[in-house]
């Protein structure tokens, strides 16, 4: 038996879930569809062998449908200056261009658009999804890792705001 969410469970679920602490990354894939990405929060390892990670997608987000057509996608770990960055990918106002526009973005080892100075980029491979509530939870096997060893602060997401760490 399924048990129904009210409200005020509802409410209450979000602002417990404002303080757990998550890296802030933006994803992004390329493909048929252009280039596409989105500021996002809920990614996770899952194995390290093999390498997989998991990324959850809003199935309402402009970039879902491009993302899972791809089959293919990058997450870029950001840094402390990157919070304008994740807030113009977080953003419906930007179309693609301006977004992409607003980093220094490169080609990744495979073909997927990787931020030149993110603390880590993971480029993978989509191996299964599986649809829960509102969201798509997308396994991904990683293919390609690039660590520069920059001697910069990570960005995380708490109590719905940014945080340097």
């Amino acid at each position: 038996m399924t048990e129904t969410i009210v409200p005020s469970q509802a409410l209450a679920f979000r602002e417990a879930m404002s303080l757990l602490a998550s890296a802030v990354t933006i994803v992004t894939t390329d493909g048929p569809n252009g280039r596409h990405g989105f500021t996002v929060s809920a990614v996770s390892s899952v194995s390290d062998s093999p390498p997989t990670l998991l990324v959850c997608v809003n199935r309402n987000a402009s970039s879902h449908p491009h993302l899972l057509a791809h089959g293919k996608l990058a997450v870029n770990v950001l840094s402390s200056a990157h919070d304008a960055l994740s807030g113009v990918f977080a953003s419906s106002k930007f179309d693609m261009e301006t977004r992409f526009a607003s980093g220094r973005w490169t080609v990744g080892e495979t073909g997927l658009p990787i931020l030149e100075d993110a603390l880590a980029t993971l480029e993978c491979r989509v191996t299964e999804t599986a649809d829960v509530g509102s969201h798509t939870v997308i396994f991904a096997e990683v293919e390609q890792i690039v660590v520069p060893g920059h001697d910069a602060r990570g960005l995380v997401w708490f109590r719905r705001g940014y945080v340097s760490v």
